[in-house]
């Protein structure tokens, strides 16, 4: 749900409100059905798909509180004491009891074993009986172990009985004379078999270690050996196998719950011995992260064992957690501990030498490479140093601070953050320490280490946000305030700049606890309302919207400015490089000194220097920061020159021979380059830069030039786009003699060159150079209109008939368009300077032309991007010409683009159906300028308003096809219509067939009584079938959509006359296709051939002939499908052969293998010759070629 409120990247109260009614439950609404489901357990088990059913919807309903298990506990008492009812009762079969055994961890584990366990019945009668059932249970049976998990944690709560254990033992002598086992060695047995298991029942065991051990009889009886049996383990396993690493595991936890349970005077005694044994193991050097981990949590509950409980005196209290106790604190007024006090418990510490090696150990633990090592460490050093005196926690403070070194690792910072969160909350962090703590955090902050192609550091930056989050509600306002400015900058940056989601929404998280705890952030509300949780989510509206927001409070301003140079414009991710530069443009008009005084002369530098990235990201901040200078003068009536330096003018006049003479436009780099220095060749341009005449240019033109000609597959559509974008601005500011008057020479060479270009062989520099003749502005291709029109139209039909360069076709059309724009309209104006009469119709063939390109390759109908263009560029040049001078607009003209738009409308593919059905209702609807000559314009307004224009969605199928299939009704439209229709209802996506499909059959449906309208109706179809015999991508649908027709009796009026000649029609041309190769063709021919036998006459005759003849076709896939369709079709149409020879040529049809040779295939085929009385096929013996 969090992300479907993040992608829309608004911020705002609304969004957070519904977030919190979607999320946020308030209370077990499942209540009635959770029991009735518990209740069916007994009916349930005994099959296995019911208990899986019941079992997955019970999951399903604890899954939804799992971030709120709360709101279980007023529920769980009954629903325990109902499961247990089942596991209590004698007559419950096992399955039933496991499965009750199930439902329990299911609870469990949504709520917590610490909790839960709690419900579980602990009475003195409970205790054998669970323990004789999980003696009965099998350790290695995979299918049952949450029964084993359950019944190990309900045996650590009868453990707690206050009893001696010996008081359930009776006589422990048998009748045989042989002593039975105690109680407590049972319960000890079944704990130490399961501390060597592979499942959760291991936990589950540890559990009940620390319980059962803890008790007075048994720590006084067995502690001793339990603590040799684990030292035992520990000793002699190791991490190289798994059976050891489970022995290990389970060895290293029960003594970290023993030590954690267990009372320090009892556990005293053993833990140097403990200590010892760790420290020989080396547990912090094994490859297994659950080893180093359980290592860390026993070695600090060690620590813990061996220093006294206390509460350091020294600490620092903010205050108490109730707001009751703080107001009754502040009336009372109570005065703090005096330093003598405090100096004299000092003395009462006694600290032994194990608990340095302790320390360090958890030190080591806060470098290691896994997470849960690192936290698991942080809160160890937490735990310890809140037992040590001032002096020694302060050292220790000092060694985490150690870790924030550029020497040591990612590993290494993030564990130091989380000792430091750990350290501040527990007060052991004092304000004495800030001063050093503050300037690390901030580092962290922002810290990022490169790796390759990528980087690390994400996870420091988060844990430095929760360090900042606890030290808010650590510390009062005033010992934070001298750092203030500090967190504050620090956490915003990281809150809009960063590249982790995660870590933007930490910093917010962070930012918004210290505004609400501290006070002090200056503008705190303001900016969170701008990038609260949700808004930060999107990170272009970060950095492009809120940083302009926050940017407008002085405070912040330059820090953002400078976190942007620093480390944003030379990151290793192009998308922030970008971003960055973006930013820094919006940022400018807050800080135009800044910028042209101060980053302007720091990013130039950069911009020729040897970090490639940093190259790339100071053009573009460069670019960026200069048009953005040039728009504030533009307010203020001052040239850019006279807001930047001399020197820095002549700086950005020098990038691009710098790079050129260092060669740093050639490999790898030069990708980056190219475009970015066109790109500041735009922005210089746009700017008026007074570079005119200047030799730079023409290295400007030149550079635009030799990217065009080594444009190669893999460079991205961006980079062309800052090509063509570059060499407008160019050729608008420096290229004109005078004002709209080109410069002769230049325009001669550059419309030239362009031309040339569009006659390579590499389709990449057809593209450059179609789109370069696209944007020239209106002053350079005036009077060479004609040259040019004649280049791109040429292009398009010698390219197309050859069937390569898509792309370039698709930037050819975008370009005639763009010229036709620039140049308008004249209607008897000379066709060197204006669209006018004589070149219009030229024009125009070409467009109507790319609307029919469906040329495929590899990648699928790439047709369609010149197709989608061609409709684009119609539509443009439509409304040029309508305006300027419509007479010129001749009515076949406007009669075949309609015509060519309704076939694009009706078509399969829903992105360029909804594209031309646009652009179809826009020429339609256009009422300045009108288009004239529109065929059956009154009736297309009927059947489209003007409301269409807004509530249609030609995308959905469910919209599109009711609509443009009443097309059909009107003579003009029906062709194309019915051809865009062919490949929908013909198609394989089934949403399309369906809603085309259904539409067609509503108009056929509506003229079966109108002889003429569906004689009109089948001539067309005729007609089309008859254009694309030969296309496969017309014929191979348009069969499939006969098929249809002929299966729903659309042409029930033709079958009841005798040899109709649309019958006819459609046999002979079918039978085209009987030598064809294609298997999808051949198949949907029988198809046919099956729907027209409903025809009467002679034609059936010969159509069963054609049926027969396939049974005997070279592909056995194709003979098999015939026969198979045949004995269908005879079953529908019994009237086709003799009733009498029916069920033989039935049994035939089925019985006989039509794969087999084919000598043995066309003795059956005979055979059914013969039934049907339909003439033997010859077979046409080929005479010898004579010698």
């Amino acid at each position: 749900m969090a992300s479907s409120e993040t992608d829309s990247g608004c911020p705002g109260v609304e969004e957070g409100e519904s977030f919190v009614k979607l999320c946020v439950l308030e209370g077990f609404s499942e209540s009635s059905e959770t029991k009735a489901l518990i209740a069916s357990l007994p009916e349930v088990h005994g099959d296995m798909v019911t208990s899986e059913r019941a079992t997955e919807k019970f999951l399903v309903t604890m899954d939804r509180y799992q971030e709120q298990p709360h709101l279980l506990d007023p529920h769980l008492e009954w629903m325990v004491n109902m499961i247990l009812e089942f596991v209590r009762s004698d007559t419950s079969p096992p399955p039933l009891v496991h499965l009750s055994f199930k439902f329990l961890y299911i609870i469990c584990k949504v709520r917590g074993y610490k909790i839960f366990m709690q419900l579980l019945p602990h009475e003195v009668a409970d205790v054998h009986p669970v323990l004789d059932l999980l003696s009965r249970q099998d350790p290695k049976d995979t299918e049952t172990w949450e029964t084993r998990y359950m019944l190990l944690l309900w045996l650590s709560m009868t453990c707690l009985i206050p009893f001696d254990l010996c008081r359930l033992d009776g006589h422990l002598d048998s009748d045989g004379g042989k002593a039975k086992e105690s109680t407590m060695d049972r319960i000890l047995t079944i704990a130490k078999s399961y501390l060597l298991v592979s499942d959760s029942s291991r936990d589950a065991a540890c559990v009940l270690v620390s319980k059962f051990m803890t008790r007075p009889d048994v720590k006084m009886k067995r502690l001793g050996d339990f603590l040799d049996y684990s030292l035992t383990t520990i000793t002699q396993t190791n991490d190289l196998s798994p059976l050891d690493i489970g022995m290990l595991d389970g060895a290293l936890q029960s003594l970290g719950k023993l030590f954690k349970h267990g009372k320090r005077d009892d556990l005293l005694q053993y833990a140097p011995t403990i200590m010892q044994c760790l420290e020989k193991k080396h547990l912090s050097e094994s490859s297994q992260a659950k080893l180093r981990k359980q290592g860390v949590k026993l070695t600090q509950r060690l620590g813990l064992t061996f220093l006294k409980p206390r509460l350091a005196a020294w600490r620092y209290q903010r205050g108490n957690r109730s707001l009751a106790a703080n107001l009754s604190a502040s009336q009372s007024a109570t005065a703090a501990t005096p330093e003598v006090e405090i100096q004299e418990l000092e003395e009462d510490y006694d600290i032994p030498e194990e608990v340095e090696t302790v320390i360090e150990y958890l030190l080591v633990g806060l470098k290691d490479k896994e997470t849960i090592v690192r936290w698991s460490a942080a809160k160890g050093i937490g735990r310890v140093t809140g037992r040590l005196p001032k002096e020694l926690a302060d050292e220790v403070v000092g060694s985490v601070l150690d870790c924030f070194s550029f020497q040591e690792t990612d590993n290494a910072w993030h564990g130091g953050c989380l000792a430091l969160a750990e350290l501040g909350r527990r007060g052991l962090l004092l304000p004495s320490r800030l001063t050093d703590v503050v300037p690390l955090i901030v580092k962290s902050l922002t810290y990022e280490e490169k790796r390759g192609a990528c980087s690390v550091g994400s996870n420091v930056r988060d844990a430095a946000c929760y360090v900042c989050w606890s030290f808010a509600r650590a510390y009062e306002p005033k010992e934070l305030e001298p750092y203030v400015t500090q967190i504050s900058s620090a956490l915003l940056i990281t809150a809009v700049f960063d590249r982790n989601v995660n870590c933007r929404r930490a910093a917010s998280a962070a930012f918004q606890e210290n505004v609400g705890r501290q006070g002090t952030f200056p503008h705190g509300i303001d900016i969170l309302t701008a990038a609260d949780y949700f808004a930060v989510g999107s990170i272009s509206n970060c950095y492009l919207n809120i940083t302009v927001f926050i940017a407008s409070f002085p405070e912040y301003t330059e820090a953002m400015i400078d976190h942007l140079i620093a480390m944003k414009i030379n990151h290793w991710d192009s998308v922030i490089r970008e971003l960055a530069t973006k930013a820094l443009h919006n940022l400018t008009p807050q800080a135009a000194d800044y910028m042209a005084t101060t980053v302007l002369p720091k990013l130039l530098p950069m911009a020729v220097g040897i970090d490639l990235h940093g190259r790339h990201g100071a053009i573009l901040a460069c670019a960026e920061i200069t048009h953005a200078l040039y728009k504030l003068g533009l307010q203020t009536n001052r040239d850019v020159v006279d807001m930047i330096s001399s020197e820095c003018v002549d700086a950005l006049k020098n990038i691009h021979q710098k790079l050129n003479d260092r060669k740093q436009y050639r490999g790898f780099g030069g990708e980056l380059m190219r475009p970015a220095v066109c790109f500041l060749i735009e922005k210089l341009s746009l700017s008026k830069m007074p570079f005119k005449n200047d030799p730079v240019i023409t290295g400007w033109q030149w550079l635009i030039d030799d990217t065009i000609k080594t444009l190669h597959p893999g460079v991205k559509d961006s980079t062309v786009g800052s090509l063509v974008s570059a060499l407008s601005a160019l050729c608008d500011e420096f290229y004109q003699a005078e004002p709209g008057q080109a410069d002769l020479q230049i325009q001669d060479v550059l419309v030239s060159q362009y031309i040339e270009g569009l006659k390579s062989p590499q389709m990449l520099i057809c593209c450059g150079s179609a789109l370069a003749l696209g944007c020239l502005p209106r002053f350079m291709i005036h009077g060479k209109v004609k040259q040019i029109l004649e280049g791109l139209l040429q292009m398009c039909t010698v390219s197309q008939n050859e069937e390569k360069y898509t792309e370039a076709r698709r930037d050819a059309v975008k370009a005639i368009s763009q010229v036709c724009l620039k140049v308008g309209v004249c209607a008897h104006g000379s066709p060197d300077s204006a669209l006018c009469s004589e070149n219009v119709a030229e024009v125009y063939g070409v467009l109507l032309h790319c609307m029919t390109d469906y040329t495929r390759d590899s990648r699928g109908d790439v047709g369609a991007w010149v197709r989608e263009a061609a409709m684009t560029s119609i539509m443009d040049v439509t409304l040029l010409v309508a305006v300027s001078a419509p007479e010129i607009l001749l009515p076949d003209l406007v009669k075949r683009m309609m015509c060519r738009l309704a076939q694009q409308a009706a078509e399969k593919i829903d992105r360029y159906r909804a594209h031309a059905g646009n652009v179809f209702l826009c020429l339609l609807h256009s009422k300045e300028p009108a288009v004239p000559h529109i065929p059956h314009q009154e009736e297309l307004l009927r059947i489209f308003p003007f409301e269409t224009t807004t509530s249609l969605n030609w995308s959905a199928p469910s919209q599109a096809f009711q609509y443009i299939t009443q097309l059909l009704r009107l003579p003009q439209y029906q062709y194309h219509t019915l051809l865009g229709l062919t490949v929908s209802v013909g198609g394989i996506t089934e949403s399309t067939v369906h809603f085309s499909s259904q539409s067609l059959f509503e108009y056929l449906r509506g003229i079966q009584e109108n002889n003429a309208a569906l004689t009109q109706f089948g001539d067309t179809l005729l007609s089309i079938f008859r254009d694309n015999l030969r296309n496969d991508m017309v014929s191979i649908p348009f069969l499939g959509m006969l098929n249809q027709m002929l299966a729903n009796s659309c042409f029930e009026i033709f079958a009841t006359q005798e040899n109709h000649q649309f019958c006819v029609d459609i046999l002979d041309l079918c039978k085209e296709f009987k030598k064809s190769k294609v298997i999808a063709k051949l198949r949907v021919s029988i198809s046919v051939f099956c729907g027209l036998i409903q025809f009467q006459g002679e034609v059936r005759k010969r159509v069963l002939a054609q049926l027969l003849m396939l049974l005997c076709h070279p592909f056995p896939v194709i003979r098999k499908t015939t026969a198979g369709q045949m004995y269908e079709m005879l079953l529908t149409y019994d009237d086709v052969i003799d009733p009498e020879v029916l069920d033989d040529v039935l049994t035939l049809l089925s019985d006989a293998n039509w794969e087999s040779d084919l000598e043995t295939v066309r003795t059956h085929r005979n055979q059914l010759c013969d039934w049907l009385k339909v003439s033997q096929p010859r077979k046409i013996t080929k005479n010898p070629v004579p010698s």
